[in-house]
């Protein structure tokens, strides 16, 4: 099995491997919407929907995927909606063929507004209650939010591609380093506290009448404004006043260091890039450049040399800052 592979978690493969558990699919495997993992959600023997989880080989160690789920079981403990997984004979992670995999249940609902500012007053509460517990250990074995690793390493992973066209490089790595020195010398002496990690719209679902977070795949140590800026859209009066609702919910069960707020844009710059470093790095999973194809195009690139101009601008801007 080659490193980062999934050419040999096969449809006969995946059902040996639930079975290996004792749970038996009585329908066939759907997959869904995942790039780094592999998801499939089946109905099994027993009535109940799941959801399994297959882990990209050496992407997290074994310590590191059972603390993300450790996270999961704190937070459903402590009453906070989120998607935790099957725990099976005591165990809640399994290994099969080399693959390392979980079994959810799978939940349904629906998809959260992020335009709907009653709807992002329900999520800053539910994101200060996931915060309140969070706060209580810092994790051990995951990753922390950092330049080096969000920029540094990514620009590399960029450059080793090759992907980059030859008539574009000057012009787009000129300004890729003049983001990644403008975020590195705002982003230092950051407070952390382990987080969600991935915290947008498509890991947020309505189940019934509350929010439930699902998907702690990316949960890692960061500033806990990482779980709030990515629900900001809009302009700028649009984003302070979703980031007012946001916080003032947030507050009832968590302080929020409002310091945090000049973070902003530094990790909407280090998202950028370390997005473009993750396609570059996975572009030999074929899954890849099938779904992403646009990523090798030449268009692609101009339009990024344009946002990245477009992001050191905001990056000198003044931060949003709310009213006491």
């Amino acid at each position: 099995m080659s490193k980062f592979s999934f050419v040999d978690l096969t449809p006969d493969s995946i059902l040996d491997a639930v079975e290996s558990i004792g749970v038996y699919a009585e329908s066939g495997l759907l997959a869904l919407n995942s790039y780094e993992n592999r998801v499939y959600q089946f109905k099994a023997e027993d009535g109940h929907r799941y959801v399994v989880k297959f882990y990209r080989p050496e992407r997290w160690s074994k310590a590191q995927i059972l603390e993300e789920h450790a996270f999961a079981f704190e937070l459903a403990e402590a009453e906070v909606p989120v998607v935790a997984p099957v725990i099976i004979e005591g165990q809640s992670l399994f290994e099969h063929n080399g693959y390392l995999f979980a079994l959810f249940p799978s939940v349904g609902g629906r998809i959260f507004e992020v335009d709907n500012l009653d709807q992002l007053d329900v999520l800053g509460r539910l994101i200060g209650r996931m915060h309140q517990v969070a706060k209580a250990k810092p994790f051990e074995h995951r990753p922390v939010i950092s330049c080096e690793e969000y920029l540094q390493t990514a620009k590399v992973q960029l450059q080793a591609s090759n992907l980059v066209p030859m008539a574009l490089e000057t012009a787009f790595y000129t300004i890729l380093d003049l983001v990644i020195k403008e975020t590195t010398s705002q982003y230092k002496n950051v407070e952390t506290i382990r987080l969600h990690g991935d915290c947008h719209a498509g890991n947020i679902l309505w189940s019934g009448d509350a929010l439930m977070f699902v998907d702690l795949d990316d949960s890692r140590q960061g500033p806990a404004i990482q779980d709030l800026w990515m629900m900001l859209s809009g302009d700028r009066n649009n984003q302070l006043l979703q980031l007012d609702t946001l916080v003032a919910a947030y507050e009832e069960f968590c302080d929020f260091d409002h310091s945090q707020l000049k973070l902003i844009e530094p990790l909407r710059a280090m998202r950028m890039v370390h997005y473009m470093g993750w396609l570059a790095k996975r572009w030999d999973d074929p899954a890849f450049p099938r779904n992403f194809s646009w990523f090798a195009e030449d268009k692609y690139w101009e339009q990024q040399i344009l946002a990245l101009k477009e992001q050191l601008a905001a990056l000198q801007e003044a931060p949003l800052k709310l009213l006491p």
